[in-house]
């Protein structure tokens, strides 16, 4: 069972990405789900948390601007990402739990250019 990040990039400030963090090699969905990410030299945050049934949770930095969704059909869950900034820099890492153990997504690289 892995967890599959992906959608990471280059934008301009300003600019929009949608991340996806999918499940490979089973036949569950993800559970509970999370997307972390850590900029150079920092730790790494919480940005934004949905439950199984589609409750959500923003840190206050992305509140408006990002939405975490889900679409169990596709076992992706995603996080778009609106009116980018420099702070937004990061590498991106997506958690969940598959048929209750907690998997781990590998980084993508998020680069916020002005």
């Amino acid at each position: 069972v892995q967890l599959q990040a992906f959608g990471g990039g280059l934008v301009q400030a300003g600019g929009s990405l949608r991340l996806s963090c999918a499940v490979s090699r089973s036949i569950f969905s993800i559970d509970y789900a999370a997307w972390y990410r850590q900029a150079p030299g920092k730790q790494r945050d919480l940005v934004a948390s949905i439950s199984s049934g589609g409750r959500t949770a923003y840190a206050d930095s992305v509140k408006g601007r990002f939405t975490i969704s889900r679409d169990n059909a596709r076992k992706t869950v995603y996080l778009q990402m609106n009116s980018l900034n420099l702070e937004d820099t990061a590498v991106y890492v997506c958690n969940g739990y598959v048929n209750g153990a907690l998997r781990w997504g590998q980084g993508t690289l998020v680069t916020v250019s002005s």
